[in-house]
């Protein structure tokens, strides 16, 4: 059988039978039916007369239920075990007969497999921008383009049957919606054993770019900081933000006491960083959810294979409360206002340096957290409690920020990047979780005065400007 090889590769399942219940009837691959018949008529001539013998069924049940009624009047039992016989098996062949035949007439296939294998990603990718967005949670350009990175450097491979693009969908598709191996089943028209095996190749692949894109902050003053009189030259040498993100997590009944966080709920803590422009830098997942934020991050600075970006001297990053205030991270006034909502509305001014340091130090602070929602956003499945191993549920929370990542490189009007960008603060969904840093966790006392001397300075430097140059706060 000759093929054209320029023909295009159609989206398919590797997995498909090879069999055929009309073998009799095709010759090198395609069916053949008598010439000059319509290909619709032989449909019609068996639902037609399926429907006749629904009818000739449901005579032969009316005239049984006659002759049964007639006997019951005359009293005449010997012959009612056979009208009986007679009549149930009528009534189930009858029944049966009628559903198929109402199935077959009302029954309407999914939208996605309307076409046979494949259909759904035409539709997707020949579709509304929108409609890709929606479906693989990023731009078309930024789909083909991240296909084009896992298919040069061999990180995947086109199969007989699934292409890298449908194999990264199923990927996206599981992430971006949370959906069930079955309802991806039904999507792309491919076994239960296909999409898990497809949907673990993309995960080990997108995580092996972890280093290529979750990179150290630039040693220079982030643009975000250089532009803003409010917050310039005062935070010049601040590089980013650290905080913790719970994540529901699944987890076996003996390791649940451990996971479950001070808001009664199990989760993972994730240490996370990140730049002002919103792009992660560290991320480390798989923390027991009841572990404090000051012991992940000492137990991360302790460790060098976990390849933490340390700060250049001089530099550092803005943490919470829930961490210490020292060398290298520098955490707001305790007790003092801090949360931007605490300064709206007239006469809320800060009065003193340092409220005026805290409220500078919540907003750009609140990177952070707009990070964290543009990526809870774009991957519902963070958002709950999955059924995959744990190993799995630590991958995926690292897959998901490498993604995140690349969709902010390569498409800088992202709709998810610019609604978050839109709102002047997000607020925090576990706020004061960790509302003091772990006691047992202490910096040394060296470089917690290191840490408060800056702190200080830096206050009284933007409380003077307040005060004596400003016209707004």
């Amino acid at each position: 059988m000759s093929v054209n090889p320029n023909a295009p590769m159609a989206y398919g399942d590797e997995d498909v039978s090879s069999g055929s219940a009309d073998g009799a009837n095709t010759m090198d691959g395609h069916n053949k039916r008598p010439s000059g018949t319509p290909a619709g008529s032989g449909r019609k001539r068996g639902r037609k007369a399926t429907g006749d013998a629904i009818v000739d069924a449901m005579l032969e049940i009316a005239a049984a239920s006659k002759l049964r009624a007639a006997a019951i009047m005359k009293n005449t039992w010997a012959n009612m075990d056979d009208i009986d016989l007679q009549l149930d098996e009528m009534e189930l062949a009858a029944a049966a007969a009628g559903y198929y035949y109402f199935n077959s007439l009302t029954r309407q296939p999914p939208l996605a497999s309307s076409n046979g294998k494949g259909s759904f990603m035409t539709q997707v990718l020949d579709g509304p921008h929108e409609l890709c967005r929606e479906m693989f949670r990023m731009d078309k350009h930024v789909f083909h383009k991240l296909c084009s990175i896992l298919r040069q450097r061999g990180l995947l491979r086109d199969t007989c049957g699934v292409m890298i693009e449908e194999q990264l969908a199923i990927f996206l598709n599981i992430i971006g919606h949370n959906e069930r191996n079955r309802v991806i089943q039904e999507r792309f028209q491919h076994s239960g054993e296909t999409i898990s095996r497809y949907f673990n190749n993309v995960l080990k692949s997108i995580k092996s770019l972890s280093r290529e894109f979750l990179q150290p902050a630039p040693g220079t003053t982030p643009p975000e900081i250089l532009c803003s009189r409010r917050l310039h030259p005062y935070f010049k040498n601040c590089i980013g933000v650290i905080d913790g993100m719970h994540i529901p997590a699944h987890v076996p009944a003996k390791d649940q006491s451990r996971f479950r966080n001070r808001k009664g709920f199990l989760s993972q803590n994730v240490l996370a960083a990140c730049t002002f422009d919103l792009q992660f830098i560290f991320i480390y997942p798989g923390w027991e959810g009841s572990a404090a934020d000051s012991r992940v991050l000492r137990a991360v600075l302790d460790d060098p294979n976990q390849n933490f970006p340390h700060t250049p001297e001089g530099k550092y990053y803005l943490v919470d409360n829930g961490y210490i205030n020292m060398k290298g991270f520098i955490a707001p006034y305790p007790g003092v206002r801090y949360h931007l909502h605490e300064f709206r509305g007239a006469n809320k001014l800060p009065r003193t340096a340092r409220e005026l340091f805290n409220h500078r130090h919540s907003y750009l602070r609140n990177a952070i957290q707009k990070s964290f929602d543009t990526l809870k956003r774009r991957f519902p499945i963070l958002k709950v409690a999955t059924q995959y191993g744990f190993q799995i549920q630590r991958d995926i929370v690292i897959a998901a920020c490498v993604l995140h990542n690349f969709v902010r490189r390569e498409e800088r009007n992202d709709w998810l990047f610019a609604s978050v960008e839109a709102v002047a603060a997000v607020e925090e969904e576990t706020s004061d979780i960790d509302a003091q840093p772990d006691i047992m966790q202490l910096g040394s006392s060296v470089q917690e005065e290191i840490a408060f001397s800056l702190r200080e300075s830096m206050a009284a430097a933007m409380w003077n400007d307040f005060v004596t140059t400003w016209d707004e706060w």
